[in-house]
């Protein structure tokens, strides 16, 4: 059997590694995984990084900004699943408060209002406790805080 594996020499990586962060914003670990999957060895991702770092094609705090922004206006995630996504991609906790402070309270109240109204309408349960806890479960799974669904969830369902 033969090894299928592409070869790259460090300068090939480092050019495709570019087009890979210009493309989307990435992390530190998706940046190592993928020369990994490459097949690189420890001492070339020790060169390829640094060079990504210095030429702006890496920035963990951009990447935190546009994930947070993303997420929240697209996904409509809260907070708490922002911070726990960003967390396992290895990012510190100054890097995840710059990245929600791109979130307006404003508007994150406003989404948090339309979606749990939104949802509220979707379901179909009759049993008023039920049906809160079908909102609350779905809310707190979208990574709402807590506090802010209980509240909502006895108000939406009296």
């Amino acid at each position: 059997m033969q090894n299928s594996q592409k070869s790259y020499t460090v300068e090939t990586a480092t050019r495709a590694l570019e087009r890979y962060c210009a493309y989307q914003e990435r992390c530190h670990k998706d940046v190592n995984d993928k020369l990994k999957k490459m097949g690189m060895i420890d001492d070339a991702i020790d060169q390829i990084i640094p060079h990504l770092l210095q030429h702006d094609f890496l920035n963990e705090t951009r990447y935190a900004q546009a994930f947070a922004r993303g997420k929240f206006r697209i996904k409509k995630w809260g907070r708490q699943r922002i911070t726990r996504e960003l967390k396992a991609r290895g990012l510190n906790k100054k890097t995840i408060d710059r990245g929600l402070a791109e979130i307006s309270d404003d508007d994150y109240r406003l989404t948090f209002d339309k979606l749990s109204r939104k949802r509220n309408q979707q379901l179909t349960e009759t049993d008023k406790y039920k049906r809160r806890k079908k909102l609350a479960d779905y809310l707190l799974y979208r990574g709402w805080e807590s506090h802010l669904v209980y509240a909502k969830a006895k108000e939406l369902v009296p």
